[in-house]
């Protein structure tokens, strides 16, 4: 099988569903239980993925074997410095995300490879994240993916580490 990346709507019901499970995981492990279907609504109530399309940012669906499996999106940071007159020179990476049964098979660095494209196309020229002590695969692939330890650049009860990547 394998792995096809492509830019998409983050309301489609695929990249919708993706969502949820995303925030159905991460709140899972935040509470150290299931999260409850509150806790995943919530998580989607205002989460900003209307700011995942053209022109402030991009969303990407993974499909593995034609099953969607992965995603995540690019944001255009707006306090960041803006490069020759146009578009900010960094993008934050969020909402990445492979579902289970996909883990191993090389997604995530697909996943990856496509998000820092449309980053680029959006006219980044570095990509910014911030994640959480526990997600230790998370800041496995990124670090395996050429993304470094930064300095603190947000704040926030979810937001940990931070790390980022020249593109």
């Amino acid at each position: 099988m394998s792995w096809i990346m492509a830019a998409e709507q983050p309301d489609t019901p695929d990249a919708s569903l993706l969502r949820r499970d995303y925030y159905d995981e991460v709140a899972s492990r935040w509470y150290g239980r299931p999260a409850t279907a509150e806790e995943i609504a919530q998580g989607l109530t205002d989460d900003g993925a209307d700011q995942l399309r053209s022109p402030t940012g991009d969303f990407v669906v993974g499909r593995y074997g034609g099953r969607p499996a992965a995603c995540g999106g690019v944001l255009l940071c707006a306090e960041a410095p803006v490069i020759d007159g146009t578009a900010p020179a960094t993008a934050e990476l969020t909402r990445v995300y492979v579902r289970p049964f996909a883990r191993g098979t090389g997604g995530g660095a697909a996943l990856l490879s496509a998000l820092e494209d449309a980053a680029r196309r959006l006219g980044a020229r570095r990509l910014a994240l911030d994640t959480r002590h526990d997600l230790v695969e998370a800041r496995g692939l990124y670090a395996k993916h050429g993304y470094r330890e930064v300095a603190p650049y947000s704040e926030g009860p979810y937001r940990e580490r931070w790390f980022a990547k020249e593109l």
